[in-house]
Order: C-alpha cells, then structure tokens, then sequence
C-alpha cells in the first residue's frame, strides 16, 4: 500500500503517525494492499481556495476528500479491488482551532480529520441521518480501535 503524506505548512505534524493510522484505518476496511492515498496538509489560503473552487462554499474548511477510482470496503465474501483512493486534504490551522473548541489535543483532531477524510474517498457520507449514523459510527470504531492500538 502506498501512502504519501506530505506537509505544506509550517505547522508540526507527525507524518510517521499520520501515515500509521493510514494504514491502519484501511487495513481495518480492507483496501487492497496495492491501494495509494495521498495525504496532505495544505494552509489557510490554499484550503479556502480549494473549498471555493470544488464545493463552492466560502472560506477554510478543516478536510477535503477527492477521490479517484471510487474504490469501496469489499463485503466479507469479496476480494478488495485494486486502484487509486485519492487525496485528502487537511488544514491543520482549521485542526487546532477546532480541537481548542472541542477541548482535546491537535494530534486527536487531525486523526478524526484523516479517518473522516479517508471514509469520503471510500463512499461514506452524511448529507442523510441514516449516511450520518453510519460515517460517524464507523469512524468512532476505527478511531477507538486506533487509540487502543497506539496505546498498547
């Protein structure tokens, strides 16, 4: 599996770990080990720019998920396929502000930002209740899975 992190920010990111839970978060769906992700940590004016141009929206916004080949978690009985998830976008300055509001550390922030991120470029969503509960339940398992990894 390859996994690119790259940081174009000023900002301190840990990109060994960013690029673990990566791993790990599509290990856990069962992405085919020939997957790529490209993870990148971008500021200010080019998230705005970037949120403009694609959702046409107004200012920053914390992630942004493009995928490429629309790739899927294989069902149990399914072999994964192969291909290019895509690029996700994180602007750790969104991050920090966030977490200060949520009341936990920045490193948190940015692991719910990648998994979210991640969960966008496989077909998740929550523009509905029931895409909702499903998004955010997954992501609340493979973030807890994550921490107890981490931890152990």
């Amino acid at each position: 599996m390859s996994i690119d992190v790259v940081n174009e920010t000023e900002a301190d990111i840990d990109i060994a770990s960013i690029g673990q839970q990566a791993r790990f978060v599509l290990d856990r769906l069962r992405i085919h080990a020939g997957a790529e992700l490209s993870v990148v940590f971008v500021d200010t004016a080019t998230m705005t720019d970037l949120h403009v141009r694609w959702m046409d929206e107004p200012g920053p916004t914390d992630v942004l998920s493009f995928p490429m080949d629309e790739l899927t978690p294989p069902r149990d009985d399914e072999e994964p396929p192969e291909g290019l998830l895509g690029d996700v976008v994180i602007c750790p300055e969104v991050a920090d502000r966030q977490a200060k509001a949520a009341g936990h550390d920045v490193r948190l922030e940015l692991g719910v930002l990648l998994t979210h991120g991640i969960l966008h470029l496989l077909g998740y969503d929550h523009a509905e209740p029931d895409e909702e509960r499903l998004m955010f339940g997954l992501q609340r398992r493979l973030l807890g899975e994550w921490q107890a990894e981490v931890q152990s």
